[in-house]
């Protein structure tokens, strides 16, 4: 009885979904070496909320780049779940980032061809899910950040916030443990900002889903769980 009462005492630790360790990343320009990442690191856990600050320039987007899959670091090491990064192959790199990561940038990105509800079902496509399952998920996500009734329009047809309600929608089309998201509010006036980012953190909320965001603005920051911060190049 004493054992089981000691296990249930304590505290449940949740399953790191990203970890990074002394990450470098350090680009030629003129011919010279320029670090723009010397080291340090972070555990992001699932369902946990970290927003990544720091001055302009110091490296934050190159951090998200590399976190995404889409930038090699110089040093270092990046495990999405229990996988090291360094050891993918690029098709196991490009499977990761369509399976494991959901991506919302400052510009919405969607495909300017491609309805809104298109645009959501891509990525399930790319993954294999049938069309009749891509459009009620599609559905589904639409509605869920109040854009169902703009699924057939175009984004030249619609306004910026209803351009980024529809890439946070994208970004949750597979179930992705981590969303990555480089200064999702950025672009939008300070009205529709507040709303996207209050729709972003509720659906990573409700989802369970892990998130890391940069943004300049503190007072978005400290809704996350966690702040981390660029200094000098140092992650931590």
């Amino acid at each position: 009885m004493t054992g089981i009462l000691k296990s249930l005492s304590k505290p449940k630790t949740r399953e790191v979904v990203m970890s990074v360790r002394e990450i470098g990343k350090t680009f030629i320009e003129g011919g010279q070496p320029l670090a723009i990442l010397r080291g340090g690191g972070f555990d992001l856990h699932r369902g946990e909320i970290i927003a990544l600050v720091g001055p302009s320039g110091c490296g934050k987007s190159t951090l998200l780049q590399c976190v995404g899959l889409l930038e090699q670091p110089t040093k270092g090491h990046i495990f999405i779940g229990a996988s090291a990064a360094h050891k993918m192959t690029e098709e196991q790199r490009t499977m990761t980032r369509r399976d494991k990561l959901g991506f919302v940038y400052q510009r919405h990105n969607l495909l300017e061809d491609f309805s809104a509800i298109e645009n959501v079902m891509l990525p399930m496509q790319a993954a294999g899910v049938s069309e009749d399952t891509a459009v009620l998920r599609a559905k589904k996500l639409l509605k869920s950040v109040n854009i169902l009734h703009r699924a057939l329009h175009r984004p030249a047809e619609m306004s910026g916030g209803e351009q980024q309600r529809t890439a946070v929608a994208r970004a949750l089309a597979n179930t992705p443990d981590i969303i990555l998201a480089d200064e999702p509010t950025g672009s939008l006036d300070p009205k529709h900002a507040g709303a996207v980012f209050d729709l972003l953190l509720s659906q990573a909320r409700s989802h369970k889903t892990a998130m890391l965001f940069v943004t300049h603005d503190m007072n978005l920051a400290q809704r996350a769980d966690k702040i981390i911060t660029i200094k000098n190049g140092i992650v931590g």
